[in-house]
């Protein structure tokens, strides 16, 4: 499939999922009022809608024919997703979001942990319309996310943490939610076990590079990122490449390296970047990132070519281009 072709029919999908999402915010203002209203203009405000995408896809792969029945999955991965987000942006007290006003500067904390709680409800309601499996397999990652959520809050800061430790993390927060959604999806599709599997591993892979990414941009700085550059390093979160180069680094510059992470600020960018390339910490990201993207395509090898398949060989081209 050509680049521009996929590029549209993926446009296309993103579209219909938002405007499912509009129409339901627009219902759900009727009934709640204020707190949809802005947990809507929240869940609204944009976004890649990637993980939705990834259940149509993963559901077509699958051998899923019905939008309609895939929909709520969909629906309920970006509400979710975003509820996530509501309360991150609370505890690393985050003012911007895909460049506008987090939920918490826009109505005060104590709304936006409702208004969080809100988003997840909405979520559990669409995911709950399932058979018990897909059920379980949500009710399962929206747990290892809040343990992983649990995890990365007891190493802010933590110089000790390891690179085991990070993945952990990772695979809970950001790689888990991809592989219960390609999971899920596939079990809605009812396929066979082992391509539920592959469909899981396939996500997981993904979503790791997809985090992998993430760091990068956050120390390189990229305006697709919706937040300010280094925003990971000023909340004390402990990346790949910072963990990979404290683990690289000896003496004196491994000790210069400990006092910009405790005591970051925008005037040490230069420096910070010069000790990860000593280290070779961001080439070692970037080959990880490569590492788990043919990881990903390896697993979806199992299925027949078809369009849903060549979309998601593209959706893993776009997250490999994404810190080109």
């Amino acid at each position: 499939m050509e680049t521009n072709v996929a590029l549209d029919t993926l446009e296309g999908l993103r579209d219909i999922i938002n405007a499912n999402l509009e129409a339901l915010i627009e219902e759900q203002c009727v009934i709640h009022g204020e707190v949809a209203e802005v947990s809507g203009r929240i869940l609204l405000a944009g976004g890649k809608r990637l993980r939705p995408i990834l259940v149509h896809l993963a559901y077509e792969l699958a051998g899923g024919e019905n939008l309609d029945e895939i929909m709520p999955l969909s629906l309920a991965s970006e509400f979710i997703h975003t509820a996530t987000l509501v309360h991150d942006d609370i505890n690393d007290e985050a003012l911007t979001r895909r460049g506008e006003k987090t939920m918490h500067a826009l109505v005060g904390q104590p709304k936006a942990i409702i208004g969080g709680d809100w988003l997840f409800v909405q979520g559990f309601g669409l995911g709950g319309r399932y058979r018990k499996e897909v059920v379980d397999v949500m009710a399962s990652f929206c747990s290892r996310l809040a343990s992983a959520e649990f995890s990365q809050l007891d190493h802010v800061l933590d110089l000790s943490t390891s690179p085991e430790d990070y993945l952990e993390i990772v695979k809970g927060k950001t790689a888990g939610p991809f592989a219960a959604g390609c999971q899920g999806a596939a079990l809605v599709a009812n396929a066979s076990e082992p391509e539920c599997q592959a469909l899981f591993d396939f996500g997981l892979e993904l979503g790791i590079a997809f985090q992998l990414v993430d760091d990068l941009l956050d120390i390189r700085g990229d305006e697709r990122m919706g937040k300010p550059r280094g925003a990971d390093i000023y909340e004390g979160k402990m990346t790949l490449p910072l963990i990979h180069a404290l683990t690289l680094l000896h003496g004196e510059q491994r000790v210069r390296l400990a006092e910009i992470i405790r005591d970051f600020d925008d005037s040490l960018f230069d420096e910070l970047i010069s000790l990860l390339e000593n280290a070779e910490s961001l080439s070692y990201s970037e080959i990880l990132i490569n590492n788990h993207l043919e990881r990903a395509l390896q697993h979806i090898s199992v299925f027949e070519e078809c369009e849903a398949k060549q979309l998601l060989k593209h959706v893993v081209e776009m997250v490999q281009n994404r810190h080109s």
